[in-house]
């Protein structure tokens, strides 16, 4: 793959809390259905692309930002080959909770989802592509800090969030498997064990869950290995620790389904 084919990941230990993606050329880049733990927002720099996001299907192009809130399932890929390319930013979900809720935006340090997929802006979007820049540039930590709080503030002040009647209500038991599989996610969990935690029927569970979150139980599993490989990338870890600590079976599995869910190996994460 070219260099303008392959991902760069810019990430900072003095800024944990954000990561940015940029890509020049995704023509090649196709994502499987997936969720993040972060809050998501991006850029369309150059041509056009399909944005699925929960149950809607979106055409966004070059100077399109796109939103996607913690644990919602989306995937974004290209228009028949046509060329496009675009900056993601990644930001930790209780970070960005807190920003909000000092700011006044938030009535209680909880977080709050987003009805808004697709902004179509100029100002917020030239003010997007000016907080990039200054990620990557040499200023100091300090300037980019303030740089990307401002602009937060900035997409924070302009966007509406979810009442409490549009706020997603997850079924108790849904949740305690939700939890069980963020929190064993590195084990071997059959769905057998999941129906005798829940009280569910196996089809029932499979159904209510996808309902709710958009992926099987399986599939839900498998994304959160992913994240769990991701962090331990960040960590520094190798590729094969990463995969064995995720609860892949070998390093072949992890970074084929790695690859899937992140468009990118684990390699070019790493980097």
């Amino acid at each position: 793959m070219s260099s303008l084919c392959s991902p760069l990941f810019w990430r900072d230990p003095r800024m944990p809390h954000v990561e940015l993606r940029v890509i020049h050329d995704a023509r090649e880049i196709c994502y499987a259905p997936h969720s993040h733990e972060h809050w998501s927002l991006g850029a369309v720099t150059a041509g056009r692309s399909t944005f699925q996001y929960g149950e809607a299907t979106y055409s966004i192009r070059a100077g399109d930002l796109v939103l996607m809130n913690p644990h919602w399932v989306h995937a974004c890929n290209p228009v028949s080959g046509e060329a496009w390319a675009y900056l993601m930013l990644y930001v930790d979900t209780p970070w960005l909770t807190e920003l909000r809720f000092k700011a006044g935006l938030l009535s209680s340090p909880d977080w709050l989802d987003f009805t808004t997929a697709v902004v179509s802006e100029p100002r917020l979007y030239a003010n997007y592509q000016h907080m990039a820049a200054c990620l990557l540039s040499q200023q100091s930590t300090a300037e980019k800090q303030a740089t990307l709080v401002n602009y937060l503030l900035e997409v924070m002040h302009a966007l509406e969030p979810a009442s409490d009647s549009e706020t997603r209500r997850i079924p108790e038991g849904l949740q305690a498997v939700a939890d069980y599989l963020n929190t064993h996610a590195g084990c071997d969990i059959s769905l057998e064990q999941l129906c005798r935690f829940s009280g569910y029927s196996t089809g029932h569970l499979i159904r209510a869950f996808k309902q709710h979150y958009g992926l099987t139980p399986h599939a839900y599993l498998i994304n959160r290995r992913v994240q769990l490989g991701q962090h331990e990338l960040k960590q520094g870890k190798t590729i094969a620790a990463a995969a064995l600590d995720a609860g892949f079976n070998d390093q072949p599995h992890f970074q084929r389904t790695f690859k899937r869910l992140v468009a990118a190996t684990p390699n070019q994460y790493r980097q």
